[in-house]
């Protein structure tokens, strides 16, 4: 069971080092070309840029480009979102059960984990379904990375302090990325789910790391990221409460 739960964490964190390894260099990386793009720059990187863009001609900053593509991104992925929340409520609801088969197996590993599968097949919860919404991020944060260092507009843009296409020279982001995030994991309950505990103490660290190296607009987009789904959880949250203590009545 440990290693299932250190699956999606690692999944992640090598994701984030391969990114993290890549030198900010705008050299290394040619303008999208949609006639002759690949299906990832076409479908993924390309669209986003030119979300950014047109945002940026609206609104006259790449800061509150990144904002608004932010919230379009966090309302695409809302269906998984209120998945990880409803899967949040039933961990809570089974954690006076999966107590006492701790208590009862303490000393026998195997059948702890047996009978703790057994638990969720019965009530049909799928422990690391409240990891959806972080894994579905890698190739957002990964097109987010190409469509920053293929566009030179975004890349020399300034918000703020902070040049987007560097790192922050003050450290205020990585702080506020490793901080939000896990704010956002006390938020979306993580702490109650034992499968997805570890992603409370990793997954801060992590970013806090990777974010002294990633360009600024991308640690921003964490960062707008996280606001909204505390945000999103305080305005939701209360209603999957609510059903979920009718219903046990």
């Amino acid at each position: 069971m440990f290693r299932r739960r250190l699956i999606p964490a690692l999944t992640m964190a090598a994701a984030l080092f391969t990114l993290g390894g890549c030198a900010p260099n705008p050299e290394q990386f040619k303008p999208i070309d949609p006639k002759t793009a690949g299906f990832w720059d076409l479908y993924f990187v390309y669209p986003l840029q030119r979300l950014l863009d047109t945002t940026y001609e609206v609104l006259g900053s790449y800061g509150l480009a990144i904002l608004v593509a932010t919230v379009l991104i966090r309302l695409l992925i809302l269906p998984l979102t209120l998945k990880q929340m409803k899967s949040s409520r039933a961990m809570q609801a089974l954690q006076p059960e999966m107590q006492k088969i701790r208590e009862k197996y303490k000393n026998n590993q195997q059948k702890l984990q047996e009978e703790t599968m057994k638990l969720f097949q019965k009530h049909n919860v799928n422990p690391l379904a409240g990891c959806l919404p972080i894994l579905i991020q890698l190739p957002i944060l990964i097109a987010f990375y190409q469509a920053i260092m293929t566009d030179q507009h975004i890349f020399k843009a300034s918000f703020l302090w902070m040049k987007l296409g560097q790192a922050d020279p003050y450290f205020v982001l990585p702080v506020l990325a490793a901080v939000t995030t896990y704010l956002q994991s006390i938020v979306m309950g993580m702490g109650d789910n034992p499968q997805a505990r570890a992603f409370m103490y990793i997954m801060p660290i992590m970013i806090f790391v990777l974010s002294l190296s990633f360009p600024a607009a991308l640690a921003l987009y964490w960062v707008y990221s996280n606001l909204f789904t505390m945000v999103q959880y305080y305005f939701i949250g209360d209603k999957f409460k609510a059903k979920r203590e009718g219903a046990t009545r």
